[in-house]
């Protein structure tokens, strides 16, 4: 396949066999609480302590979240593929019904996730429909030991093919 010939929808199931984590990144401007799923999240620099995530230009929560300068990553746990379709939805009230806390920081934290990074923003650059944000770490929070919610090949978890035996 070559990039000239390519879909989105290629590009998307060709890079889908890359597992990743699942996060949502949480802010609270004058409005109220925000959020969104992220599926791209990672460290960037221990030292200054530095992450990036990259988020959508066409997003409604990224806009608001940027005007404030500061957010939480949540990291989900396995079981939380609920708070994922609930944070990836365009549509609905996010935090309608969900008990959640604010931070020091003045970010929601959501409940019972795997860990929380609190950064404020330090860059953004624009890569073509999206917007790399670095953030600058002001705390972490690891939260439990469990499994983390993981996303491949278009599905939460990774099932083992038949035939195969986990030893």
């Amino acid at each position: 396949m070559s990039i000239e010939t390519m879909s989105q929808t290629e590009m998307r199931r060709a890079l889908g066999q890359f597992a990743s984590g699942v996060t949502v990144v949480t802010g609270m401007d004058a409005e109220g609480p925000v959020g969104f799923a992220c599926q791209s999240f990672a460290s960037v620099s221990l030292d200054p302590p530095l992450i990036l995530f990259c988020v959508d230009h066409e997003g409604k929560s990224w806009p608001r979240i940027r005007g404030t300068g500061r957010f939480s990553i949540n990291v989900l746990r396995e079981n939380q593929a609920d708070l994922c379709l609930r944070f990836g939805s365009r549509t609905g009230r996010k935090y309608e019904g969900l008990e959640w806390e604010m931070s020091k920081w003045s970010t929601p934290l959501l409940p019972g996730v795997l860990m929380r990074v609190h950064a404020e923003i330090h860059d953004v650059h624009a890569a073509g429909d999206h917007d790399v944000v670095i953030g600058r770490v002001l705390d972490l929070e690891s939260l439990t030991e469990e499994r983390p919610l993981i996303f491949f090949r278009g599905k939460f978890g990774i099932e083992t093919p038949p035939g195969l035996l986990h030893t």
